[in-house]
């Protein structure tokens, strides 16, 4: 079995996007057991619910997070995750600059994906007060940039690992 990947999401308030790409993602990997999905924010505070609108689009999605509370970024957590994806460059920015030792798993959700009309590395827009049709464009965004995002991984993984030659 391959190592345990341990996938981090980071937006500013840990209630919107970042929990919605962890109940996604965890979706996405539900039939692997060497996946770890987690999210957290650079602003956020301890124990804050989803957004009522990223609660009822991950259940409909049939990814809902069980007893979810938001939690701020801190050095143990990003020292347990292996890939840390940011929604957007002053997310990444911010996580460069109070976190350096980490920078080497920092990376934008959108890196690796060619978003429409947006281009490869495009920000997560934040839906925050803007209705269920925002939350809705977001899920879109993480279903195009998530099977992005495992496929950089597993290519990482294998190479780290000295499999690549399977």
């Amino acid at each position: 079995m391959s190592d345990p990947k341990h996938v981090l999401f980071v937006c500013t308030g840990n209630t919107c996007r970042s929990p919605m790409a962890e109940g996604l993602f965890r979706k996405a990997v539900a039939n692997r057991t060497d996946y770890v999905t987690s999210s957290a924010g650079v602003a956020a505070s301890k124990g804050t619910p989803c957004n009522p609108e990223t609660a009822a689009l991950l259940k409909k999605r049939n990814a809902a997070l069980q007893g979810f509370g938001s939690r701020p970024v801190t050095e143990a957590i990003l020292a347990e995750a292996t890939h840390v994806f940011a929604m957007t460059y002053g997310h990444l920015r911010t996580l460069e600059s109070r976190f350096p030792e980490h920078a080497d798993k920092f990376f934008l959700v959108c890196e690796f994906v060619d978003l429409p009309n947006e281009g490869v590395g495009a920000d997560v827009p934040d839906p925050i007060g803007m209705g269920r049709l925002a939350y809705e464009e977001v899920a879109v965004t993480f279903d195009l940039a998530i099977p992005t995002i495992l496929a950089y991984i597993e290519q990482t993984s294998k190479k780290r690992n000295g499999s690549d030659h399977a």
